[in-house]
């Protein structure tokens, strides 16, 4: 049996087995409705409440700007399409390097007669404050721009873009669900009007996510029925799931800033052993402003799928891009954006180490991913390459 090391938790990571000691009642003994007035009910809404507290004390926010919601998609939906329905009609900017929950939210609201535009991104994949700026109309009701893509690493400018947003008085939603619990977010300083957060993301169980909302900022629920969230999210709350995910945050509180600069370091290791024993490499994102665990290279004229299902076999487990558009033969709408040419972008693989990442497994990538390369370049017909 080959050794098993998982380099995916952009996806999804594995529950940390405090988070699971924590749910572990409120799938048994504590199972009232937290909207009932009994005593179980009551109980189960303590154990919501003290989650929520935890969350909102993470972002420095108040509890009752959260809204949780079944997954960043949701957030993402209920972010988007929440403020410009709040406001009826107008003109939404965002990037075309976005989750689908933000880009096909954006033209489910073109659908309804919502005019969006789609900004371009850099090399890098960044997008330029100065294209926001210039992108403002009078009838603009939205911006959405996520914080850091997924599948390339880039952390954008949101800082500049959230001040752009507050004097032009447009609310401001950015997608965190890669950020959240592994860089510093603060809605403050960056003028975030809607954050959309996630638990899977950061050891948290899958299946409860949630949004801020400012207080104050408009806001139309997408998803009706009872009273639940201060009326902004109908159905029953999931019970154990925003327990975990409460203790996840509080992990993250403890754990994630030694995390990012171990995690840095690995990810910096992994690409430089690749760089040295593959040639044709390039790596995708920000040379600087990237998330701590991801690593987006393309190998040049090699099928990504290939490589990935190479990697699988020997136990390491990579992703072809992101995994919610996993199985396309397309190449991935992130590097087509930045500009990345086809024989380049059709051989991209993403790792994204976490907590249980060790030197040992990143030296054991390289050197796989060094032969598994290899031998695809060795088997493809003379002159493909």
């Amino acid at each position: 049996m080959n050794r098993r090391v998982y380099l995916d938790h952009n996806a999804s990571t594995p529950v940390h087995p405090e988070v699971v000691a924590e749910m572990l009642p409120y799938f048994s003994d504590v199972y009232g409705n937290p909207s009932s007035v009994h005593g179980f009910g009551r109980d189960a809404r303590a154990a919501v409440d003290a989650a929520r507290d935890r969350v909102a004390a993470f972002l420095r926010v108040r509890p009752e700007e959260l809204v949780f919601t079944s997954g960043g998609t949701e957030s993402d939906n209920f972010g988007v399409k929440g403020l410009a329905l709040a406001r009826g009609s107008g003109h939404v900017i965002t990037s075309r390097v976005e989750h689908h929950a933000v880009l096909r939210s954006a033209q489910a609201l073109e659908a309804q007669g919502f005019t969006v535009t789609y900004l371009p991104v850099d090399q890098y994949g960044m997008v330029d404050p100065d294209d926001v700026r210039r992108a403002l109309r009078p009838d603009t009701i939205a911006i959405s721009i996520m914080h850091a893509n997924s599948e390339v690493g880039t952390i954008q400018p949101v800082r500049a873009i959230g001040a752009l947003a507050r004097d032009a008085g447009v609310p401001f939603h950015v997608d965190a669900v890669q950020t959240f619990g592994k860089v510093e977010v603060d809605v403050h300083a960056m003028n975030i009007d809607a954050l959309s957060f996630s638990s899977h993301k950061i050891y948290g169980p899958k299946g409860i996510a949630g949004l801020y909302i400012r207080r104050g900022t408009k806001m139309v629920s997408i998803q009706h029925g009872g009273e639940h969230e201060r009326r902004r999210r109908a159905g029953t709350e999931n019970v154990p799931g925003i327990v975990g995910l409460g203790k996840a945050v509080e992990i993250r509180a403890r754990d994630m800033k030694a995390e990012a600069e171990r995690v840095s370091a690995l990810r910096d290791r992994m690409w430089e052993g690749i760089r040295a024993r593959v040639p044709d490499v390039r790596l995708n994102g920000h040379p600087t402003e990237r998330l701590p665990g991801t690593a987006n290279v393309c190998y040049r004229n090699v099928e990504s799928e290939s490589i990935v299902l190479g990697l699988d076999l020997k136990g390491i487990a990579v992703s072809a891009g992101s995994a919610c558009t996993a199985g396309s033969v397309e190449p991935s709408h992130v590097l087509v954006a930045m500009g990345v040419p086809l024989d380049w972008a059709m051989g991209a693989v993403r790792s994204s180490l976490g907590r249980s990442t060790t030197t040992e497994d990143v030296d054991f990538v390289v050197a796989s991913v060094t032969e598994v390369v290899s031998r695809i370049r060795q088997a493809m017909p003379v002159g493909a390459a």
